[in-house]
């Protein structure tokens, strides 16, 4: 009967070494992955408190319906706050259909070729354009070009341009993240591309699609550089304005205005409350858009 020699002692400790080693390195690693996101977590939260201290509390109905006033104090920000939520979501009915169709594209039936991959590289380099430049676009384009002014509709239309190659990009790669087995498994039951893309490609790829949707809105709802240009820094001075002719200086232009050039004796004040409902509302966006991918999910689960 052969009987197993025990290790060789060195090997023995050598490897026990080895492994205290690893699991403290795991340990230390592990610390410092909680304690950066408790940081940053911390940063988020006293930044929050800091902008919404003193606005928070003093925001009103008179202040959220009310007309501005550029001498007296007191005035509101009605106007500006509805042509944040007109112009958002015109350019959102733009560009949300434009953008995705373009992803699928690229990511289901364009070719594999150089032209190709030299549109991917125009496409990211458009998503790290300045905003200014998507301006001075729609000055020449608007403005200047179909001579139509600093309108609404403007301003709408060169905010779907800012968003098109992030709404395009985020699209081509969720399509593309979505596993071959999901899309042979429809091929293989039958079903068409259409619909396989429909049933099966876009479903599985919503969560990335809508996580872009959620960030061209935001950008969207506080931007203030393609405004000043397109839209001006004025409002028609009327609560509810559909006219897409109309001024359309929004709420994140109200802002710079007040903290920059406006001559009320309240204007720190107006500024912080604005600034306050920026926050809330570009929350309210993102809690929007993703309450349904929630309530999907925890149906797809049950």
């Amino acid at each position: 009967m052969s009987v197993k020699k025990p290790a060789h002692p060195t090997l023995a400790y050598s490897f026990g070494k080895r492994r205290g080693a690893s699991v403290l390195l795991d340990r230390l690693f592990t610390g410092l992955v909680w304690g950066t996101g408790i940081i940053v977590i911390l940063f988020i939260v006293g930044l929050l408190f800091l902008l919404l201290e003193k606005g928070l509390p003093q925001l009103s109905w008179n202040f959220l319906y009310g007309l501005p006033s550029e001498i007296e104090e007191g005035g509101g920000i009605g106007p500006a706050l509805f042509n944040s939520f007109y112009v958002l979501i015109i350019s959102l009915i733009v560009s949300i259909p434009i953008g995705i169709a373009a992803g699928i594209y690229l990511a289901e039936f364009a070719p594999n070729n150089k032209l190709i991959e030299v549109v991917r590289i125009c496409v990211e380099g458009l998503s790290s354009v300045p905003s200014i430049i998507f301006g001075l676009f729609g000055i020449a384009l608007f403005v200047e070009f179909f001579e139509i002014g600093l309108t609404i509709l403007g301003a709408a239309i060169s905010l779907a341009f800012l968003n098109l190659p992030v709404l395009t990009r985020v699209t081509e790669e969720s399509i593309r993240a979505v596993p071959v087995e999901l899309r042979n498994a429809s091929f293989a039951l039958g079903s068409t591309h259409l619909q396989t893309i429909r049933r099966v490609l876009l479903p599985v790829a919503m969560n990335g699609i809508m996580t872009g949707i959620c960030l061209t809105a935001g950008r969207a709802f506080g931007e203030s550089a393609v405004i000043i240009l397109t839209a001006g820094v004025s409002t028609s001075g009327e609560m509810w304005d559909f006219n897409l002719l109309s001024p359309g200086g929004t709420l994140a232009v109200h802002l710079w205005y007040v903290q920059s050039e406006a001559i009320v004796p309240d204007a720190q004040e107006i500024a912080q409350k604005t600034t306050a409902v920026l926050i809330i509302v570009a929350l309210l966006i993102n809690i929007v858009f993703r309450v349904p991918l929630w309530l999907n999910e925890r149906k797809n689960k049950a």
